[in-house]
């Protein structure tokens, strides 16, 4: 049951936070037979997995997360069934376009012979470099999303994945592909790591993003990813764990008497929160974990489908806009310095193409992001906009509405968010390692007290893995 505004009873364990590693958290200790509250300050649930008419009457806009291919591909929510609460995954026709000048495009198909054709010259190397990895799937994911406390149970595929993994992109970008498109589809997902392209490890990021399309997909939410909230909601409540909405945590007084609190927000705010129950040395390693850039956003409603001038983009769910790897690389590099780009990265989500409840017949939605210096005041609607039309002449002819969402919008909207970082902390230095802290994940420097958030492993993403691992950890030391 979701509430608002009452106070809860004394619990086994209290989740501050709603959002998918929270609930996760929640729904792994109340299978295990744990009473269980989870706390959330806004008015419902799901953290980044909320939906909204955040434009027109009408459009349901994906407020932050939109494409799920770790959601789909989580062991954890593959465990939980959740097609009987009512989720249903949407394929679109093709996973990823990402177009170059000229009306030509890369491409990610969900089925892996298909990529391969459409690649070309480079079909040969993408089969070696990223579909062994697509075909290694079920032994990979539980090393990638595990909690790096555990011997791999299949350490040769890991070793495989690992060793190419440590190249920085624009490195391993250029020395595998010889086109612009094909280079275009690594560098785009690669540049998920909200980290230059030139760093270390954001190899492996690339290469599992694009594996995970012919492997599991990249799935929207049948009627928005706020659906998927509601069914972690439901799978907790059959289990008698609660959802308390409206119920903000700013103390250790603000929580019921449990045995066990797992904490789904950022390092700093559980220093904030918990204060003198956690050691100093730890607590001040908490307030210096590094935030990582931002996002700024634009959700479009429209009055008919982009017109995209390469044709792979007129049938992808998701479409990476920058052109090409130098391209990309050079608007990453800028958002390290603490710059914006005149032609920035940009992630773009085209949910209506495959799934028409979210706009009116006829009409579409059109989720859009680049990246950002945290905290940053710079308005990018402008720039957003040109990096479309630069792609898709006549674009703007067909925007009905738009809403902007900065960096100190999305911190409003959920208070983890520091400074607009979604990710739940920069991955650079030690950081894409150990997270938090070196020695700790999930532990805190008090036994009662647990971190389930982006900032533990595996780090950020929609798969309640972190949560699920915080929780187990939780099971196995304070609820014996």
């Amino acid at each position: 049951m979701t509430t608002s505004g009452s106070s809860a009873g004394a619990v086994d364990a209290v989740v501050v936070g709603a959002g998918p590693n929270g609930l996760a958290a929640a729904i792994t200790l109340a299978r295990a037979g744990r009473s269980v509250t989870v706390l959330e300050a806004g008015p419902e649930p799901g953290g980044g997995l909320r939906s909204a008419e955040l434009t027109l009457p009408g459009f349901v806009h994906d407020i932050c997360s939109a494409i799920h291919p770790l959601g789909v591909g989580s062991p954890f929510f593959k465990s939980l069934g959740l097609e009987r609460h009512g989720l249903r995954w949407i394929e679109p026709e093709i996973a990823l376009a990402h177009p170059i000048d000229g009306g030509r495009a890369g491409a990610l198909y969900r089925s892996l012979d298909e990529t391969i054709a459409h690649m070309g010259a480079d079909g040969k190397a993408f089969r070696r470099w990223i579909g062994t990895h697509t075909r290694a799937w079920d032994d990979l994911t539980p090393s990638l999303l595990g909690p790096m406390t555990r011997l791999p149970r299949h350490p040769f595929a890991l070793g495989r994945f690992g060793i190419p993994s440590l190249a920085p992109a624009t490195l391993f970008g250029t020395r595998v592909f010889d086109t612009d498109e094909v280079r275009g589809v690594f560098a785009g997902c690669a540049a998920h790591a909200f980290m230059p392209l030139s760093s270390p490890m954001t190899t492996s990021f690339g290469i599992m993003l694009a594996a995970s399309a012919g492997a599991v997909g990249w799935p929207m939410v049948a009627g928005g990813s706020g659906r998927l909230a509601d069914a972690l909601v439901a799978e907790l409540t059959a289990h008698g764990g609660t959802v308390e909405c409206g119920h903000s945590v700013t103390s250790m007084d603000d929580l019921p008497p449990h045995r066990a609190a797992l904490f789904d927000i950022a390092p700093r705010q559980v220093a904030a929160i918990a204060g003198d129950a956690l050691g100093r040395r730890y607590r001040r390693r908490l307030e210096r974990f590094r935030l990582g850039p931002a996002v700024f956003k634009v959700d479009h409603a429209l009055s008919g489908p982009v017109p995209w001038e390469a044709a792979e983009c007129r049938k992808a769910g998701t479409v990476h806009l920058g052109g090409t790897i130098d391209e990309i690389a050079d608007s990453e590099r800028a958002v390290a310095q603490g710059r914006v780009h005149d032609r920035p990265f940009m992630l773009v989500a085209q949910q209506s193409l495959a799934d028409p409840s979210r706009a009116p017949a006829g009409q579409h939605t059109l989720w859009s992001y680049c990246h950002v210096p945290n905290g940053s005041t710079e308005d990018m609607t402008e720039r957003i906009e040109a990096q479309i039309e630069r792609f898709a002449p006549g674009f703007r002819d067909l925007i009905l509405a738009r809403h902007v969402a900065g960096p100190a919008w999305y911190e409003r909207h959920n208070s983890a968010y520091i400074g607009g970082d979604i990710t739940g902390g920069a991955y650079d230095g030690l950081q894409i390692l150990f997270r938090p802290t070196i020695g700790r994940a999930y532990r805190t420097s008090n036994p009662s007290l647990f971190l389930c958030g982006a900032a533990t492993p595996p780090g950020g993403g929609v798969h309640g893995m972190c949560g699920h691992h915080a929780a187990n950890v939780a099971l196995e030391t304070a609820l014996r």
